[in-house]
């Protein structure tokens, strides 16, 4: 079974995974001290430089959203990240910075925050847009329609969500069955409904009776009209919606699920496991504000599979909260009435509050909760993305990628230091002839000097490693020094029969395109997976439950900020690139064109990939600049030999010790601020001019996460022990915990409850950075259910 089905398996089983049982309501997150539905994106210190947004800008973005609210004063609210940081990445947005460039280059403006959180405050800054946009069409449309009042427009320019715009829309709708308050309207009782608010003295609902006329045939008939018109007003009036939302707010609102009467009947007729991988949720409650991202995703799958049943619950204090204030304040009247007309106003009320108010709340909640759910799983899935296309590649030795199998045998590759295939072919390691397949094996591995066997962690695969073990420690392959590694084959037989495998291979049979992709993913982990459309790379949980353009556009930022940060070996890099999903070679060079004065050298001839639109190739330059291999930005060429004047040094010997040596001696007599004001700088540019100048040739940023682990031994999972301390490797991260490689065939699952702040270094006690794919835990042993193939552990510490 494939990690990411493990987890989807594990995650429909809630809160009750290796040995914990379900409560009502739980209060563990992963935002440990912080608030749950509040996350603090900005440091309270003001690291960067206040500002507004230009004038011109400003009017520009009014004109366009044309709403009562102010953009940057709601993106705050929203975000929780500052005013004035929010101008500032929308105005780097719209002047068409990539959002690798902001956080790279632009980290005084937005506050050194980071690349998630940048993200956030765009996806936001989009709906916010989207909403005017949609709003501005409803008016258009309800004006063609004849329909909109000044009232109505109002109303709709101040919605701040689209379920709010929905709310005062829907009744309106081609289409839409005629609301009792429009069909009061039509009656001409909408005279008689403002008389209630404004001259309740005067109002006398016997001038509105017409005998025989539906609607208007007597002094009830009348009264329930005006009470359906008012219904509606008190509806759709935003100071009242804010007022029950507070209400609520300060209540124990709470979700609540059960099995559907369908889902039983069902079970007697035919198979039970899609019905009970849902049984937490037969009976489940929980606070809406303690709900988990899991379980939302995970009621809100069985509500689609009509196995459970879900409604909000609210608090009938609420009512009674509402129906007061709406009484004695907002709807007040405004003169002494009879008791007939005080009546009316309070069945209005009531109403209003169970027919239109209580189903636009239980909307709202569930639109909210599953929002929050889809951006947290996104999340996840954007981290674990990142630290998978992060981990530090194996370089310098030749590979053996192993694309284990029973009767149709393991299909082997071997490959080069740079990638190239060497060799393919196919053992059949679990049929009888086991020692001819060995000797093929040992020939090819002294022919070739391998010394490294990546296994793919598909069918077969511990299978395939025991046999590779026991060979090992036979030393079957003296005189060279083999192991063997572990890797999640996640994508490869999708990226196999891809046209991009075939152009990049096409000689090859599929089956043997898989063994090298599960090679080269471990010499070059970001060169290899970014051909696979992220969504198949089997990281993540309910990636098929969220909405696939917010989660294909987060992927593909993620991909192209490893991009970005890692640099590109354009001859190596353009093979087999491009498909939806991935990154290509020219929109790479396009990229660096666009952000910078050197002309960016040319895809060879011979294999050059056709132009994408707008995107040119451009010719080797004639000249070359050493500042070019480095991580500073053209645009501060300029401030880097000002720097490099001043240290006495000479852009010759960046990276060597005698320049290294010339900047620390430099830093250690004045400060970085005081050589930033030297140079005419930031201290925050200065310090990425000073990192470019002194690493090393060739560094690599993913030097800082670790490598495949390679083993030479096997331990099975009979051998496990409760309290036993391991090491292992996260390989996968979900909502409600990490997966962890122990080396023993199947992962063990540390919950969320014990990835807690104390365990945690310090640069990830915020919840974008918590645990993530390549990690090096310890960890101990909490229980072993070897018949459902389950470890539980409990996180010690992070290995770093």
């Amino acid at each position: 079974m494939s990690e990411s089905h493990e987890a989807n398996r594990w995650a429909d089983e809630g809160t009750s995974l290796a040995g914990y049982t379900l409560k009502k309501e739980e209060e563990e997150d992963f935002t440990f001290d912080e608030p749950c539905l509040k996350k603090q994106k900005t440091s309270s210190a003001c690291l960067g430089h206040p500002t507004s947004l230009p004038s011109s800008e400003s009017q520009v973005l009014r004109n366009e959203l044309n709403m009562t609210w102010d953009m940057m004063e709601l993106l705050s609210t929203l975000t929780c990240v500052e005013r004035w940081v929010c101008v500032n990445i929308i105005t780097l947005l719209r002047e068409e910075n990539t959002v690798p460039f902001i956080v790279r280059y632009r980290k005084e403006m937005i506050n050194h925050m980071d690349a998630d959180a940048i993200r956030d405050v765009q996806l936001v800054f989009e709906e916010l847009c989207s909403l005017a946009k949609k709003t501005q069409s409803v008016i258009q449309t309800l004006k063609k329609d004849g329909v909109l009042t000044a009232e109505l427009e109002q109303n709709l320019r101040s919605c701040r969500s689209a379920d709010e715009l929905d709310h005062v829309y829907s009744p309106y709708k081609k289409g839409s069955k005629l609301t009792k308050a429009r069909r009061a309207k039509a009656l001409g009782l909408e005279v008689a409904a403002s008389a209630v608010l404004n001259t309740p003295h005067t109002l006398d609902l016997r001038t509105w009776v017409k005998p025989g006329t539906e609607g208007l045939s007597s002094v009830e008939e009348v009264a329930t009209g005006v009470e359906h018109i008012l219904a509606d007003m008190i509806a759709k009036d935003p100071e009242t919606l804010t007022h029950v939302k507070t209400l609520c707010e300060n209540s124990f609102v709470s979700i609540q699920s059960s099995v559907s009467k369908s889902a039983l009947k069902e079970r007697e007729q035919k198979s039970v496991q899609d019905i009970d991988k849902f049984h937490l949720y037969f009976d489940f409650t929980c606070n809406i504000q303690r709900i988990q991202p899991h379980q939302t995703l995970a009621i809100n799958r069985g509500e689609s599979l009509k196995i459970l049943t879900v409604k909000v619950n609210i608090p009938d204090r609420v009512k009674s909260d509402f129906t007061r204030w709406c009484i004695n304040n907002r709807w007040r009247l405004k003169t002494n009435a009879r008791e007939d007309v005080h009546a009316i106003i309070r069945k209005a009320v009531e109403d209003s509050y169970k027919r239109l108010v209580l189903p636009f709340l239980t909307r709202s909640y569930r639109t909210k909760l599953t929002s929050a759910a889809e951006k947290e799983s996104i999340a996840m899935f954007v981290r674990n993305l990142r630290q998978r296309l992060l981990v530090c590649p194996v370089r310098g030795c030749v590979i053996m990628g192993v694309d284990p199998g029973f009767r149709h045998g393991c299909k082997l590759a071997i490959l080069s230091p740079t990638s190239q295939v060497l060799h393919t072919d196919v053992v059949y390691l679990h049929n009888s002839g086991q020692q001819k397949e060995a000797d093929k094996l040992r020939h090819l591995m002294i022919k070739y000097s391998c010394t490294r066997i990546v296994i793919g962690n598909g069918t077969a695969c511990r299978e395939t490693e025991s046999f590779f073990a026991d060979l090992i420690s036979r030393r079957c392959f003296h005189p060279l020094d083999v192991s063997y590694c572990i890797t999640n084959e996640a994508g490869a037989s999708i990226y196999s029969v891809s046209p991009e495998a075939v152009k990049e291979m096409p000689d090859l049979d599929p089956n043997l395109r898989s063994a090298v992709s599960i090679g080269r993913r471990v010499q070059d982990p970001l060169a290899e997976l970014v051909k696979i459309d992220p969504k198949h790379i089997g990281i993540g949980t309910y990636q098929h439950d969220v909405s696939g353009g917010a989660l294909k556009a987060a992927l593909d930022s993620v991909v192209q900020e490893c991009v970005s940060f890692v640099g590109v070996d354009i001859n190596i890099w353009f093979l087999g690139l491009g498909s939806e999903g991935t990154v290509s070679a020219e929109s790479i060079q396009g990229e660096v064109a666009k952000i910078s004065p050197h002309p960016v050298p040319a895809v060879p001839d011979k294999s050059a990939p056709k132009k994408g639109k707008g995107k040119t190739c451009v010719n080797v330059p004639a000249s070359f600049n050493p500042l070019d291999q480095t991580c500073i930005h053209p645009e501060s060429y300029h401030v880097a030999q000002r720097f490099l004047s001043l240290v006495g040094g000479s852009a010759d010997h960046i990276g060597s010790l005698v320049l290294r040596q010339c900047v620390e001696s430099k830093v250690s007599t004045s400060s970085v601020e005081e050589l930033a004001r030297t140079v005419d700088t930031t201290p925050e540019t200065l310090k990425l001019i000073i990192d470019g100048l002194t690493q090393p040739p060739g560094f690599d940023i993913r030097q800082n996460f670790g490598q495949a682990d390679f083993k030479q031994g096997i331990v099975s999972m009979n051998d496990l022990r409760v309290g036993a301390v391991l090491t292992g490797r996260v390989d996968n991260t979900t909502l409600f915990g990490a997966f962890v490689d122990i080396g023993v065939g199947r992962a063990g699952l540390i919950h969320k409850s014990n990835i807690t702040l104390d365990k945690l270094p310090v640069s990830q006690r915020r919840r974008s950075l918590a645990l993530g794919p390549g990690e090096r835990v310890e960890v101990r042993v909490l229980n072993v259910d070897t018949q459902r193939g389950r470890i539980g552990l409990d996180l010690i510490r992070v290995l770093q």
